[in-house]
């Protein structure tokens, strides 16, 4: 039976800046039009760390119930250790999503945006068959891209919106920002796992790209976003709030290029996280200044 801290390191708390960024980016924007709503961002909130928990869960019950975890060198998976059941990590995957799910239909009913029941829905499925049911897209190579559109745009976006209504096109680049950073997390993820993911046959984008290429495409997700900043900047010289995380980023940077590989990227894992918060964070303020003025 799994104690209390095996099922917190199972929820892989190193992640939940994934849930955060978005929340932040989304709701800066709003403070910018006056119209923000702690209440909504507040639950905004609680359905992206639903979200982020429950997947996290979903994952663990997914691949170990594939015996995909059964070899890795990543942090405890309670499934593949044998430390929880796998049907006790499916009810508390379902638990967390219902989470979200219950936080977002009252949202959407406060906010009486009912098309975003379909965007939720969406999003729900795309949560449990990431790694679940009979052919999961992260197994082939799209992971990415699923993380980039629904903690990138629907998430930064989906919270400007049911505050304020529709986004700018400041809000937009900090919505690619925020994508193209989630996405970094993942990739130095499946970077770590890559030789195990090959064995067991998980061709997550990482283990198509190979390892050179992966760390080209991690490079990629961190430089772009301060490009973005920098983009920003031309239209409102708050948005170069942004660059602070540019300073946070040199350590990953430096690893990941340099070569590490296996437990060593365990600790960069949650250093791009915080890059992410950091950038997030500017950005956030950044916006908000940029558009009161």
């Amino acid at each position: 039976m799994a104690n209390v801290a095996q099922w917190v390191q199972g929820a892989r708390p190193r992640t939940l800046p994934n849930a955060i960024a978005p929340v932040l980016v989304g709701t800066g924007a709003a403070v910018g039009t006056g119209a923000v709503r702690p209440g909504y961002a507040l639950l905004a909130l609680v359905v992206a760390v639903g979200m982020v928990i429950g997947v996290n869960y979903a994952n663990d019950y997914s691949d170990g119930t594939r015996g995909t975890d059964d070899d890795r060198v990543g942090p405890l998976r309670l499934v593949g250790s044998g430390v929880a059941t796998p049907e006790s990590v499916r009810t508390m995957a379902f638990a967390w999503l219902s989470v979200a799910l219950l936080a977002g239909v009252l949202l959407v009913s406060l906010s009486r945006q009912w098309w975003l029941l379909g965007v939720g829905a969406v999003c729900l499925l795309g949560a449990w068959f990431y790694t679940g049911g009979k052919h999961p897209y992260g197994y082939l190579g799209l992971g990415e891209v699923a993380v980039f559109i629904f903690f990138g745009p629907v998430a930064v976006l989906g919270t400007a919106y049911v505050q304020s209504g529709p986004p700018s096109a400041l809000s937009l680049i900090g919505a690619i920002g925020v994508g193209m950073l989630s996405c970094s997390v993942l990739v130095v993820n499946n970077l770590r796992d890559i030789e195990s993911d090959a064995v067991v046959g998980k061709r997550t984008l990482a283990v198509v790209l190979g390892d050179t290429d992966t760390r080209r495409l991690y490079a990629a997700l961190i430089i772009l976003p301060m490009v973005l900043s920098l983009v920003g900047a031309l239209r409102s010289p708050a948005m170069l709030l942004g660059l602070l995380a540019a300073p946070v980023a040199y350590s990953p940077l430096r690893r990941v290029c340099g070569g590490v590989r296996g437990r060593e990227l365990i600790p960069v894992l949650g250093d791009t996280a915080m890059v992410m918060l950091v950038w997030s964070l500017g950005t956030a303020v950044g916006l908000a200044m940029a558009i009161l003025g």
